[in-house]
């Protein structure tokens, strides 16, 4: 069984600096780096380069990556656009190996549905060749990200393989995606979370999570992840900051009361 992250670094928008600071994340202590096949937004063959000059043994490193469709790329394809959603996204789990230089992942994803509110015909289309790349092994786990309560039902049922992760971003407004969180705890599905800094803004900066940093001796944004590590969120950090990184890494040595995560969930 692949062992289950408790934090992951993720490398959406560094660009040319990808490099760089996937290898400061390694140095700080992170072993699972998040990265997709997307050139829109991620540098994944640079993601690759800084694992291969880390030194790091491959299997002491969490790999997860994700298919994109044709929606969320740019002219900068992994794939080829006229081919089957089948082949598409074996192109682009292809590729992945290729930029990563491995020869599995530890987690592969849907980066999000092609239709909304309800899963649609391509979805269980990839999630079907998903199944497939799981069942021979080369991703230890399979999941989707970017799905409400809704689509996540749709395919725990339709699924012969069940979603092992979801990965969303997290809005305090929103209960933190309690919804859609409480089902997969329900489910045993893993739950990782993103945004939960730039997208609450208001939470981080509030008097109640200012109080509690100087009670902990740490910073703010580390509050705010040791909270949603406590309701069963895997936190994303994408910070290029080495002094954030040892602060994020830093949550596991303390545990906030009761009556401290309810004054979180109630601003």
């Amino acid at each position: 069984m692949t062992p289950i992250p408790n934090f992951i670094y993720g490398t959406a928008w560094k660009k040319e600096a990808t490099t760089a600071l996937v290898e400061l994340a390694l140095q700080s202590g992170f072993r699972a780096i998040d990265t997709a096949n997307q050139a829109k937004h991620y540098s994944e063959s640079l993601v690759g380069d800084a694992l291969a000059r880390s030194g790091i043994a491959r299997d002491q490193i969490w790999l997860q990556s994700k298919f994109t469709s044709l929606d969320g790329q740019d002219h900068r394809l992994p794939y080829d656009p006229k081919a089957s959603i089948a082949t598409q996204v074996e192109q682009s789990f292809a590729s992945s190996l290729q930029h990563l230089r491995t020869d599995y992942l530890d987690s592969y994803l849907l980066h999000g549905p092609y239709n909304h509110p309800l899963l649609g015909t391509e979805d269980f289309e990839v999630w079907k060749v998903l199944e497939k790349i799981y069942h021979r092994g080369a991703a230890k786990m399979i999941g989707i990200s970017n799905v409400n309560l809704q689509q996540i039902e749709m395919l725990l049922e339709a699924a012969s393989v069940k979603p092992m992760f979801v990965q969303n971003r997290c809005y305090a407004a929103k209960g933190w995606d309690k919804d859609v969180r409480e089902f997969c705890r329900k489910n045993k599905i893993h739950y990782q979370g993103f945004s939960l800094l730039t997208a609450n803004p208001q939470i981080v900066q509030s008097r109640t999570v200012a109080a509690l940093a100087k009670k902990y001796k740490t910073a703010p944004e580390q509050i705010i992840f040791r909270f949603c590590h406590q309701i069963g969120i895997i936190p994303l950090t994408g910070t290029s900051s080495a002094t954030h990184m040892k602060e994020d890494l830093g949550i596991f040595d303390f545990e906030l009361e009761d009556e401290e995560m309810e004054t979180i969930v109630a601003q």
